[in-house]
């Protein structure tokens, strides 16, 4: 498979997600360094509006949140397996809760020499201060309960080398996620809190060791050139079932239910069980198709 262009930036945990997952499939692809705050000029055009990091491009069409970002490289590429079992909720316990616990964990050792333009920025985003004096006070609260979940992985490796029996798979690649970024934030913290997990700690070299696939640099122009150049591809089928009664060709918001709720509107093209795809047109791009998750996001008419 060609034709993948990842928006992304070093130090995010979930762009690390994704390059793994494309280190799994053995896959080429071309990376953009996005800023790590606003303002992001070459990326909202191509996501309506949509700001956070990683953003995944094939030709037109756009695949915002690591969810249906996963998903798509698993369906276009099918081989080696990454999903198996309870893959998916694996996924999505490590986007929200242990996410939670490992922010404040982070933040409120290093806090302070965090800058204010990535301060405001987040306070942006999530639309709540950013206030590092709570996720301070809260960091040692917050120590134990990031334990008790590093120890759902290592319950997890007790019968195999990979969370999904005798090969690595999503549900390694997501839970390997905070790890990564409390390790590469602050390394002594991480060995402590992991402590007696010998099989996690020797897991995670295992994920590490998967790679990153074949990375190729390019520029942001020149991603928005492919955009440009591109037809979006054919749509999933939509599910005349969807419970919101919603018909491809009404115009439609969606917005992450967490943070970063900026809406971004559309035509929808299709709403299935899993995703929601919407259609944009501008005098920049022409036409994109752009993909979110259900699960996650909320969906309404315009």
């Amino acid at each position: 498979m060609s034709g993948l262009i990842l928006h992304h930036y070093e130090t995010s945990p979930f762009s690390e997600k994704v390059r793994l997952m494309l280190g799994l499939k053995g896959l080429a692809w071309d990376s953009v360094q996005a800023p790590v705050i606003m303002p992001k000029p070459d990326l909202v055009p191509l996501t309506g509006g949509y700001r956070r990091i990683p953003v995944l491009q094939i030709g037109a069409d756009i695949y915002c949140d690591t969810q249906v970002i996963l998903a798509e490289i698993e369906r276009r590429a099918p081989a080696p397996a990454a999903v198996s079992g309870a893959a998916w909720a694996v996924n999505f316990w490590a986007d929200r809760s242990f996410f939670g616990v490992t922010v404040p964990i982070i933040f409120g050792e290093l806090g302070d020499a965090t800058s204010q333009e990535f301060i405001a920025d987040r306070e942006k985003l999530s639309g709540r201060p950013f206030n590092i004096a709570a996720m301070k006070a809260a960091a040692g609260v917050m120590r134990p309960q990031w334990r008790a979940q590093a120890a759902w992985i290592e319950e997890g490796l007790a019968g195999a080398d990979w969370l999904g029996g005798a090969a690595p798979g999503l549900a390694d690649i997501a839970a390997y996620m905070n790890i990564w970024f409390l390790a590469r934030s602050l390394p002594d913290l991480a060995d402590e809190l992991l402590s007696g997990f010998t099989r996690t700690q020797a897991w995670r070299p295992r994920v590490a060791a998967i790679g990153h696939g074949q990375r190729r640099e390019i520029t942001a122009a020149a991603a928005l050139d492919v955009a440009r150049a591109a037809e979006p591809a054919a749509a999933p089928a939509h599910d005349v079932a969807d419970p919101l009664g919603l018909s491809p060709g009404v115009s439609v918001v969606v917005a992450a239910d967490d943070y970063g709720r900026d809406p971004i509107a559309g035509t929808l093209v299709a709403a299935t069980r899993d995703r929601v795809v919407l259609a944009r047109e501008t005098p920049e791009l022409g036409k994109t198709h752009i993909h979110f998750p259900r699960a996650g996001y909320i969906v309404g008419k315009a």
